[in-house]
C-alpha cells in the first residue's frame, strides 16, 4: 500500500502563515503537518509517499529530501508530481495528474491541511474494507462536504455545501478527507469517472463531486470509517491554526494555549469547562425556543439605545428606577467605564477580578491580603479601611474564594461609608447562588437612594447563563456618576439578542429561581463529595464555584492532567494571592459532570 497527498494549493486563507510555504509545512507544536503525516503513515506500515506539489513546491521538496532531520521522514520514499497550473485549477486536476499512481497499488489518499491522531491512518489500513471514506459525526465547527450513511456504513450520498440542510443535521457525517482506495476501484471506477468529469466540466472543480456521482451507483463500493472518536482538525484559516495549536499541544504549553483564549471553548468537542463561571441550569428550553424563533429579526435589525435597555433592565431588577441603571456589554464594560471615573485611594482584595485593578488607572490601589485570614472576608478590615480609603471594592460572594458577607454586615459597612463620604463598589455577580437564608440584592430603589455612595455591579451573563450575549448592569443613585459612565458607552453597546433577553426574562422568573436553587443544592452536595472523596481542603462557598487547596499536590500539573481528560479547570497559582500555592477553582455543573470530575481528580491525585 502507498500514500498520496494533494499539496499543490496556495492556502490563501491562512494569510501570512503560508506566505512562503505550502500548508503542509505549517508547524503545530514542534512538528510540521507533513512530518506528522509521514509519522502516521510509517506507523501504519507505509513508506511509499507520492505528493502532488504546486505552490512553493520546490521548498517542500528541499525540506523533505535535504533539510528535515526527522528520522521517520528519512525513511520515506518520496515521489513528486508537479501541478504547474496550481493557481488555475482545483484539487480534481491535482488528483488527475496522479492517476497513474492510483492504479499501481492500494492507496491512502489525504489532503495537506489536516492534523489527526495517528491511529486514524492505522485504522484505515487495517480495515478489511477495500474502499473507505473517513468521516466523523457532524459538529458545528465543521465546514465542507458532508455525507449520509446507509446500511453497513455504505456512503449513501455526498452533500455539497450548497445543498446542506440543517433539518437533516443529525444524519450528517463530515468527510475528514482521508481515503483508502483499492487499485481495482481506482482503475475500474474512480479514474474513468475522474477523466470523464474533467472532460465535461473542466479542471477547476473538486474530486468530491466525482465521489458524489460514484456514491449514487447501485453497486458503489464506498464505505465509511466512522472516526468520530478520533481527534482531528482541518486547517483552513488562522483561527483553525490557533485551535489546532491547542488541540495538539501538550503539557504546560497546552494549558497555556487554552488559558489565553478566555472563551470560545464551544469549538472544542466534548470539553467540559470548569474554569469559566455560568449558570448551567438556565436559560430554559422554552426561552431558547422563543429566542430562536425571533432570531432572523434579532440578527438583521438594529437594537435600541441605552435608555430603552435601562427600562428593560429596570423590570428585571425589582423595578429599580431606570435612571439609576446603566446596561453594559457584560460587567467588564461597566467596570472599565467606572474605572475612568474613580480617583483617590481605593482598596481591593488580593483575590479581586483583575479588571478592578487594570481599569482603575486613575486610582491609587492598595490590596487586602486575603491569605492572612485564610481567604475569608473580614468585615472589620473593610470598616477600618474606610478611615483611609476613598473607595473600597467588595465582590460578594468573592471570586474565587466563595467567601460571603451577610446583608446585615454590608449595611454596617454602608452606614459607615455614608458617614465618611466613601464610595463602596459592590459586585453581586454571584449573589443569586447563595443559600436562600443569605441571598439578597442591593439593586433596589430603597438601598440605592439611602446610600448614594453605593455602586452596584452585576454580571447578567454569569448569573443567567448567557455569556455569549454579554450583559451586565451597574446601579447607583449618584446621577452625576451615572451620567459620566454613560459617556464612555457607545450608543449600541447592547446587541438585539441582549435587548430581547432583557425584554422576556421576566416571563421565566420561576425558572430562574429554580435554576439558582439547583445550583446551591448541587454546590453543597459537590462540596461534601469533594471533602469525603479527596484528601484536599475544600472551602465553603455561596457562589456557583468552589475553591480547593490541593496542599502538597501541584495545581498546575492537575490542570494539565485534567485537560488531557477534556476537563478545563482554573489553576489559581498565577493570581497574586496564590503565588507559589496549589489552589484551584471549580465551577459547579451538573451532578453527572461533577461526579465525573471527582472521579478524574481522584485518579490524578
Amino acid at each position: 500500500m502507498k500514500a498520496l497527498m494533494l499539496a499543490a494549493g496556495m492556502g490563501k486563507r491562512l494569510g501570512r502563515y503560508t506566505a512562503g510555504n505550502t500548508k503542509c509545512m505549517l508547524k503545530i507544536g514542534d512538528k510540521s503537518l507533513i512530518e506528522r503525516a509521514c509519522e502516521a503513515l510509517y506507523e501504519a506500515g507505509i513508506n511509499d509517499f507520492t505528493i502532488v506539489i504546486g505552490y512553493k513546491g520546490d521548498n517542500l521538496k528541499k525540506f523533505l529530501l535535504e533539510e528535515c532531520e526527522n528520522p521517520i521522514v528519512k525513511q520515506m520514499n518520496f515521489t513528486f508530481i508537479d501541478n504547474d497550473i496550481y493557481n488555475k485549477t482545483n484539487n480534481i486536476y491535482s488528483l488527475y495528474l496522479a492517476k497513474d499512481e492510483l492504479i499501481k497499488d492500494d492507496t491512502i489518499m489525504l489532503e495537506s491541511d489536516l492534523i489527526y491522531d495517528y491511529d486514524l491512518i492505522k485504522r484505515m489500513v487495517d480495515s478489511k474494507e477495500k474502499n473507505l471514506v473517513s468521516v466523523a459525526k457532524y459538529k458545528q465547527w465543521m465546514d465542507g462536504t458532508v455525507v449520509k450513511l446507509g446500511n453497513e456504513n455504505n456512503i449513501k450520498e455526498f452533500i455539497e455545501k450548497k445543498d446542506f440542510n440543517f433539518d437533516e443535521i443529525d444524519e450528517y457525517f463530515k468527510t475528514i478527507n482521508i481515503y483508502k482506495f483499492s487499485k481495482e476501484f481506482s482503475r475500474d471506477v474512480f479514474v474513468p469517472f475522474l477523466d470523464a468529469y474533467i472532460k465535461a466540466y473542466g479542471e477547476n472543480e473538486y474530486y468530491e463531486l466525482v465521489l458524489k456521482i460514484i456514491s449514487h451507483l447501485s453497486r458503489s463500493d464506498l464505505k465509511a470509517l466512522d472516526a468520530s472518536d478520533i481527534k482531528w482538525y482541518e486547517i483552513d484559516d488562522a483561527q483553525d491554526y490557533d485551535i489546532t495549536n491547542c488541540l495538539f499541544s501538550s503539557g504546560k504549553e497546552k494549558l497555556k494555549n487554552y488559558q489565553k483564549r478566555y472563551g470560545g471553548y464551544w469549538r472544542f468537542d466534548n470539553l467540559i469547562d470548569y474554569c469559566y463561571l455560568v449558570n448551567p441550569y438556565y436559560p430554559p428550553q422554552a426561552m431558547l425556543d422563543k429566542i430562536n424563533y425571533e432570531s432572523r429579526d434579532l440578527l438583521t435589525q438594529y437594537p435600541s439605545g441605552q435608555s430603552i435597555e435601562c427600562i428593560n433592565a429596570s423590570r428585571l431588577f425589582n423595578d429599580t428606577n431606570e435612571e439609576f441603571l446603566c446596561v453594559g456589554n457584560g460587567a467588564a464594560e461597566l467596570i472599565n467605564a467606572l474605572g475612568k471615573n474613580q480617583e483617590g485611594n481605593m482598596a481591593v482584595t488580593s483575590t479581586v477580578f483583575n479588571e478592578y485593578v487594570r481599569c482603575f488607572d486613575k486610582a491609587n490601589i492598595s490590596k487586602i491580603d486575603m491569605s492572612l485570614n485564610d481567604y475569608r472576608y473580614d468585615v472589620l478590615e473593610f470598616k477600618r479601611l474606610l478611615n483611609t480609603e476613598d473607595a473600597i471594592v467588595i465582590v460578594n460572594p468573592d471570586n474565587p474564594t466563595g467567601s460571603f458577607i451577610k446583608r446585615e454586615d454590608i449595611i454596617k459597612i454602608l452606614d459607615q461609608a455614608k458617614k465618611q463620604n466613601r464610595r463602596v463598589i459592590f459586585d453581586e455577580s454571584f449573589i443569586d447562588f447563595a443559600n436562600p437564608e443569605y441571598k439578597y440584592s442591593l439593586i433596589n430603589n430603597e438601598d440605592l437612594i439611602n446610600y448614594p455612595n453605593l455602586v452596584v455591579v452585576k454580571s447578567i451573563s454569569k448569573s443567567y447563563g448567557i455569556p455569549g450575549v454579554r450583559l451586565g448592569v451597574l446601579a447607583s443613585s449618584d446621577m452625576d456618576l451615572i451620567k459620566k459612565i454613560k459617556k464612555y458607552i457607545s450608543v449600541w453597546n447592547i446587541n438585539s439578542y441582549g435587548e430581547y433577553f432583557l425584554q422576556i426574562a421576566n416571563l421565566y422568573k420561576k425558572e430562574y429561581a429554580s435554576s439558582c436553587e439547583k445550583i446551591y443544592e448541587e454546590r453543597n452536595r459537590f462540596i461534601n463529595e469533594l471533602r469525603q472523596t479527596l484528601n484536599i481542603d475544600v472551602y465553603d462557598s455561596e457562589a456557583n464555584f468552589v475553591m480547593c487547596d490541593l496542599k502538597e499536590h501541584d495545581s498546575t500539573q492537575l490542570a494539565i492532567d485534567l485537560l488531557d481528560e477534556n476537563i478545563f479547570i482554573k489553576d489559581l497559582k498565577t493570581k497574586d494571592a496564590f503565588e507559589g500555592k496549589n489552589y484551584i477553582r471549580l465551577a459547579v455543573k451538573s451532578e453527572e459532570d461533577n461526579n465525573n470530575l471527582i472521579k478524574q481528580m481522584k485518579k490524578h491525585l
